[in-house]
């Protein structure tokens, strides 16, 4: 199995990219500067080295050329002799490619070496130019050597070593790594603050934005927190901030214009479903009356009055429903008492079994009694509206199977059926006010107006509950859970 090499991990953050921008960008700069200053320090001593051999030239090698001694034409005290030289001159003589004798001045006095192989070829790799050339020799590490013509159609090299140079470089690369070092710490942490405190304005307008995305903006009247502080509006954080608290005041609005919309359609529902209850119950009424009446009546005439009191009475039954919306949206507080739900849910099955004689009903109930706290005219109408959902939508011989149990603090109805399922289309928006199964039949008996599992998701969520569908063909369960604390 090949292993890839592990990435190192890339700073999340605004604050921290910034500073490693800062500190990458200024080691970059001092490693720059720092291998210039080497090159050049390198370049400036080893011209110095280059300086020293041509006014040393090759005295040193003219006397190993002459079996030690300087030759008979020179004047010592003018020249001096090789016992003058620097301490780790090196000199040597080359005949063709063959060194025929190599020395290097040590405090004691002339010490002769016998060059390696590899020295031999290295010396006699040095063009015979007078310049300075960089030889590696085994015995005595790096030399500065020049070479020269002899007297004899030999070659003299002459050499100084390379260490001083070396050290005085190896010590200013040590100097460099540990100033810089030091500089490239302190720019970090200096940099890491300076960044900290640049960005403050972004980091309230951060600290703003997750308060505002905590808010329950779906529904209700919204308080904004305060805006964000803006800066120097010239600068590019100054111009996020003035942009955030500006979109603030936008979505402030738009808010508070829906609120106020929201609150005059609760208020106009909340009043038209009142004042619709009086003329509709009078409607019904007269029609039932007429109904009653001992005389001969033409049975177009009896129609019509069956008819006005059946439409009148679901009229009302839809004011009724829209009158409950409305209060609940308001927030009126519900009952708050000991309700038996498993007896509930008899009475509620024992009216669906008179209601659907077609369907087959079928109970799952504990042993004990499940009992919540809430309001019981509502929950029975929870049940009410789910098993006439199970009812109206399923053809007759469905099989509805109605479960109540507990899981821990919760109680958790079900009213599962076999039927063709909730439609595709239909499903996202089945606790929406106003959704039909079949948009088509709105006339139809028995076809509500769209108000049920509204009804549903309302009171149970006025109860601290929720609701949730999952249908296919085969299988539709509607599931509703009640704290039981």
């Amino acid at each position: 199995m090949r292993l890839r090499p592990r990435r190192l991990p890339r700073p999340r953050t605004l604050r921290a990219r910034l500073t490693v921008g800062l500190v990458v960008l200024l080691a970059i700069s001092c490693a720059a500067v720092g291998l210039a200053a080497v090159f050049e320090l390198n370049g400036f001593l080893t011209s110095r080295l280059d300086e020293q051999l041509a006014e040393t030239g090759n005295r040193f090698a003219v006397s190993l050329e002459h079996g030690g001694s300087l030759p008979d034409d020179h004047d010592g005290d003018e020249h001096g002799d090789d016992r003058r030289q620097a301490t780790s001159t090196f000199g040597a003589r080359l005949v063709g490619s063959t060194v025929t004798s190599a020395a290097v001045v040590r405090p004691t006095g002339i010490v002769h070496i016998t060059p390696t192989p590899h020295d031999s070829k290295e010396l006699a790799g040095v063009p015979v130019d007078g310049r300075g050339h960089t030889v590696e020799l085994s015995a005595l590490d790096h030399y500065r050597v020049t070479a020269t013509r002899g007297h004899d159609g030999d070659v003299l090299l002459t050499g100084l070593p390379l260490e001083p140079v070396e050290a005085t470089v190896h010590r200013l690369e040590l100097v460099a790594a540990i100033v810089f070092g030091a500089a490239l710490t302190l720019t970090g942490v200096a940099g890491a603050l300076w960044v900290r405190w640049s960005l403050r304005p972004l980091s309230r307008v951060a600290a703003t934005a997750a308060r505002v995305s905590e808010l329950p903006l779906a529904s209700g009247e919204v308080a904004l927190p305060p805006r964000a502080p803006e800066s120097d509006p010239r600068s590019e954080v100054g111009r996020v901030a003035g942009a955030f608290n500006r979109m603030l005041g936008h979505v402030e609005d738009a808010l508070t214009k829906r609120h106020a919309s929201e609150e005059r359609l609760r208020s106009f529902a909340a009043d038209a479903s009142h004042e619709l209850r009086t003329p509709v119950a009078s409607v019904r009424g007269h029609a039932e009356l007429a109904l009653l009446h001992p005389g001969p009546v033409p049975p177009e005439i009896t129609r019509a009055l069956e008819r006005i009191a059946a439409e009148s009475g679901r009229m009302g039954a839809m004011v009724d429903d829209l009158l409950l919306l409305a209060r609940l949206d308001a927030g009126r507080p519900l009952e708050r008492r000991p309700v038996d739900l498993t007896r509930l849910v008899l009475d509620a099955v024992t009216d669906a079994r008179a209601t659907g004689p077609g369907h087959r009903w079928t109970l799952e109930l504990p042993n004990e009694p499940v009992t919540v706290t809430g309001d019981e005219h509502r929950l029975h109408q929870v049940l009410a509206n789910l098993l006439a959902n199970a009812r109206v939508h399923t053809p007759a011989g469905t099989k509805v199977t109605v479960s109540l149990e507990t899981h821990g603090t919760s109680a958790v109805l079900t009213v599962h059926d076999d039927g063709p399922g909730v439609p595709d289309d239909i499903r996202p928006g089945v606790f929406e006010r106003f959704t039909r199964a079949d948009r088509r039949r709105t006339d139809a008996p028995g076809a509500g107006a769209g108000l049920g599992l509204s009804i549903v998701a309302a009171v149970t969520e006025a109860h601290g509950g929720s609701v949730g569908l999952e249908s296919r063909p085969g299988s539709t369960t509607f599931t509703v859970r009640l704290s039981t604390a």
